[in-house]
């Protein structure tokens, strides 16, 4: 992960351009509205860095943060394709002049022999035809958060005066399909909603007609509002298994609305099931499509199950830098883009660090796991119980990540040889 100093440089055929032999890639998810939302949904992660960071409601991210971002993310990189995300909060309050601005900048520094792509992450809510236009021409992939079928949705995700959004988001998708706008369905899997998965995956490939689904298991501590990830109390932390180990008890380590894990392993399973039976090679889920490429012998396409981590980066709307989106606490700020270079802090010491801990800090229970060359883990931020020796740092998820791997594992490999 160091920046190479001398790097030797090798042609691109297809293009006649010049581009360093050894790429920096890394990935910044971009929040420029900040925590700032206009709904308020109840498992959200991200509402309360208002007040953890003190952040201003009404100032968005300054002119003067968004072009040194650009100009930085841009010039700091070296491979074919530099893809900007756009997140929040919610990214679209900050209006379609800021998105203008946007793309105006990345033409203002964007090198011939690179390609430049665009993601938002949005609720949909503020989606129109003005919107979905811009989108369009500027080849936006959308990514539309959407929990299931209008009661599952309408569980957590409503407004702030506690008012539904299921219409909403579904006029959104329809806005988008009219201007044949590309969008993924991003679904955060919580205590209700995984307890039917079969439902939950029909209504996203037959009814809202997704042909890429993104599952995010919904995992958060008690004490996620104050404390940092990896800053836990250690006699506060739950063998795996345990009642502590699962939502819905009075002293669970998790809260209410945090996806049980067994339910977990089975609703990936049974929505495997219905990706093999009925969508294989039309849809791609994001945890199925990696658990074939990763049975394959080749690299995880997500960080999540990838044995490192540290190259998917978050700058909040006044340039702080953090190691992960997940990540956003004063413990894990790199510095800020106007004071530091964007550069610096992606390749550090301190980043690697961060990145290399991942498989650094696995316990012995994950080594001696069948599935580790899938898992990983998981994510460090889900490592909050002890394994059944009582060593600290397994994932939260284990017995669900467990009971899916061993279930599929034989549909995987043959999948993997069909393609090989």
């Amino acid at each position: 992960m160091k920046k190479s100093t001398t790097i030797p440089l090798t042609p691109l055929q297809n293009q006649g351009k010049y581009l360093p032999a050894y790429k920096r890639r890394y990935h910044v998810m971009a929040k420029p509205s900040g925590s700032t939302c206009n709904l308020d949904c109840n498992y959200c992660f991200y509402l309360h860095k208002e007040q953890l960071l003190h952040q201003d409601r009404d100032k968005g991210m300054s002119d003067e943060v968004l072009e040194n971002f650009i100009r930085q993310y841009i010039q700091s990189q070296d491979g074919e394709e530099i893809i900007f995300s756009w997140q929040g909060g919610e990214p679209t309050l900050m209006g379609l002049a800021f998105f203008k601005k946007v793309v105006a900048l990345q033409q203002k520094y964007q090198p011939k022999h690179q390609r430049i792509e665009n993601d938002l992450q949005t609720n949909g809510i503020l989606l129109n035809d003005q919107w979905a236009a811009f989108l369009k021409e500027h080849r936006f992939l959308v990514g539309i958060s959407i929990d299931g079928p209008e009661e599952m949705h309408d569980r957590f995700r409503v407004t702030r005066s506690g008012k539904p959004t299921f219409s909403k988001v579904m006029q959104a998708i329809e806005t988008l399909k009219r201007h044949g706008v590309p969008f993924n369905t991003l679904v955060v899997v919580n205590r209700i909603n995984a307890r039917f998965p079969r439902e939950v995956y029909r209504f996203l490939t037959r009814t809202v007609g997704a042909t890429y689904i993104q599952f995010t298991p919904c995992v958060e501590p008690v004490d996620f509002k104050t404390t940092a990830p990896q800053f836990w109390q250690e006699d506060t932390i739950p063998l795996t298994g345990s009642r502590r180990a699962k939502p819905g008890d009075l002293d669970s380590i998790v809260t209410d609305w945090s996806v049980d894990p067994d339910d977990w392993g089975t609703f990936l399973t049974e929505a495997f099931d219905e990706w093999v039976t009925h969508d294989l090679g039309r849809v791609q889920v994001n945890l199925f499509e990696t658990a074939v490429v990763q049975t394959m012998g080749l690299p995880s396409q997500l960080c999540i199950t990838a044995p490192f981590c540290g190259k998917a980066l978050a700058i909040e709307k006044n340039g702080d830098v953090y190691s992960c989106d997940h990540y956003v606490y004063p413990e894990y700020k790199l510095g800020n883009i106007r004071a530091h270079k964007l550069s610096h802090m992606v390749f550090s010491e301190r980043q690697k660090t961060f990145g290399m801990g991942k498989k650094e800090t696995l316990p012995d229970y994950c080594k001696r796991c069948p599935h580790l060359n899938l898992c990983w883990g998981e994510c460090p931020k889900n490592r909050i119980v002890r394994a059944p020796d009582g060593e600290e740092g397994l994932n939260y998820l284990c017995p669900g990540f467990q009971h899916f791997y061993a279930t599929v594992k034989p549909t995987l490999e043959k999948i993997a040889a069909m393609l090989k």
